[in-house]
């Protein structure tokens, strides 16, 4: 039978391809521009990486401290929405001042500021899948969300191609023509957030009468007891934090890596262009196997080819092995990130979505810091940029492990 999306489902999916061109500019066309302002600094090509790496770490590590707060006081009536709304605001203005930045530090900083409210968007995004679907149905509609997001975001990002490689033609300089991108991803961001905001209810909410702060903390901290008595929560969230580190390291990365290495720009950002367009088929099939198989089965194969893709790049030297190692990971980026979505949400309590799912970003994002640091840290400390990346494989082997555990509970 084929599967049919509400007119609900669909806007809830839409934000994932209003959300997913930022995220495409931050992997490919910003670590670019960062490079071009590091250049004219002079910073070597190690310290260009390992600066990237820890802007990205530091926006990372905001989220982790915010997510969690921010996503319990949204659980009380009426709040998801506001923050939903405020978050995006804040990204997507971020987004535009980015392309008028001329200086590398201050470039750095207003990119975690705009990285961070991005982040902080998705925890409350995550937090509203149970009140737009049903259990039965979270795996493939949060599927079509990362399919969806992955082929709508290349339309905003081929028309910033055509603006970034082709100014010269365009007649138009360089920086015009980055700003012109920025303003073009922020814009395509906002619109497309509309629908959702204009017909999202919070169904599943706590009811707060006064002080909700202060009830929002206490809420807070109880959350840890429930996941001692939810054991199967806390030891998914354990192995969330390990194999999807691994996954959002090499999604914020990728690019930095392949100009560090002295690729060619625009195969590099054609490579990822690959990306997109191979996950979207990949996480929709994989939605429709979620229908024959089970979840967690799904997982297993996903978290195990990410680890042989980090051992892959710690062997990489030539561009067209970057192609290759860009078509395997558009072939599993998706399912990870969707699976794992609807295996946490149907095993949490819906009303406290917002709770669990701040926390559930520490996890992911908001713990990817381990990941960009270890990239930074090892490229540094042995001056090979191969072996800061092949690391990382060494938290998709630990992620795996618990996962397995996981199941067994």
């Amino acid at each position: 039978m084929k599967f049919k999306m509400t007119s609900l489902e669909k806007k809830w999916v839409l934000y994932d391809v209003a959300n997913s061109a930022f995220t495409l500019l931050v992997s490919t066309i910003m670590p670019i521009y960062f490079n071009s302002l590091a250049d004219a600094a002079s910073i070597s090509e190690v310290d260009y990486l390992a600066y990237w790496g820890y802007a990205t770490s530091a926006s990372t590590l905001i989220v982790a401290f915010l997510g969690p707060t921010l996503g319990t006081l949204s659980d009380n009536k009426g709040r998801k929405k506001i923050f939903f709304m405020v978050s995006v605001l804040i990204g997507a203005i971020g987004c535009i001042f980015l392309g008028i930045m001329q200086s590398w530090l201050w470039f750095l900083l207003l990119f975690i500021i705009a990285k961070s409210a991005y982040q902080l968007s998705l925890v409350f995004y995550d937090a509203m899948l149970p009140d737009i679907t049903s259990d039965e149905r979270m795996d493939q509609v949060s599927s079509q969300g990362y399919a969806w997001g992955y082929i709508g975001s290349c339309v905003p990002f081929i028309l910033s191609l055509v603006l970034v490689l082709l100014y010269d033609s365009l007649g138009i300089s360089q920086s015009t023509a980055m700003l012109l991108a920025f303003i073009l991803i922020a814009l395509w961001w906002l619109i497309l957030t509309v629908p959702l905001l204009r017909s999202y209810k919070q169904v599943h909410y706590v009811e707060v009468k006064h002080g909700a702060i202060a009830s929002g903390w206490h809420r807070l901290s109880g959350i840890f007891k429930e996941l001692k008595l939810n054991k199967k929560a806390l030891f998914f969230l354990i192995a969330f934090f390990f194999y999807i580190d691994g996954v959002y390291t090499i999604i914020d990365m990728a690019t930095a890596y392949g100009s560090a290495l002295g690729f060619d720009t625009t195969s590099l950002l054609l490579a990822l262009l690959l990306t997109q367009i191979v996950a979207f088929p990949a996480a929709i099939f994989f939605g429709k196997l979620s229908t024959k198989y089970e979840n967690y089965k799904l997982m297993y194969i996903c978290i195990f080819a990410y680890l042989c893709i980090a051992v892959y790049a710690i062997f990489l030297d030539k561009q067209y092995e970057f192609w290759v190692l860009a078509f395997f990971v558009g072939l599993f980026q998706g399912a990870i990130q969707s699976l794992s979505r609807s295996y946490f949400a149907k095993i949490i309590p819906h009303e406290k979505s917002g709770e669990y799912f701040g926390i559930y970003d520490i996890c992911g994002k908001g713990a990817a810091f381990l990941g960009t640091f270890i990239v930074s840290f090892i490229s540094q400390l042995t001056d090979s940029m191969n072996l800061g990346i092949g690391a990382i494989a060494i938290m998709f082997a630990a992620g795996l492990v618990i996962f397995v555990k996981t199941n067994r509970i």
